[in-house]
C-alpha cells in the first residue's frame, strides 16, 4: 500500500503541456477573429443591401393599382 501512496503522490515525468508556442497561437487567433470580423462586416452590409432591395420591390408592386374589373364574374 506504501509504494501504490508514493508513486500515485510521485511526480509525473511526462510534461502536462507539450511544447507550444503560446505567442504564436496568440497571434494565429488574433489573425483569425479579425478576418471574421470583416467577413462578418461585408456579410451585415450585403444582407442589408438585400433588405433595402426586397423593400423597394415590395413597394413597387403595392403602389401598382389593382384592376379587379378584369376579373369580374358579372361578364
Amino acid at each position: 500500500m506504501k509504494k501504490f501512496i508514493e508513486w500515485f503522490f510521485s511526480p509525473s515525468t511526462e510534461p502536462i503541456v507539450e511544447d507550444i508556442d503560446v505567442y504564436s497561437k496568440l497571434i494565429e487567433l488574433e489573425d483569425r477573429v479579425a478576418k471574421l470580423e470583416e467577413e462578418n462586416v461585408e456579410l451585415t452590409n450585403e444582407l442589408y443591401r438585400m433588405e433595402n432591395s426586397l423593400d423597394a420591390r415590395i413597394d413597387i408592386l403595392a403602389s401598382e393599382p389593382y384592376n379587379l374589373d378584369r376579373f369580374s364574374l358579372d361578364k
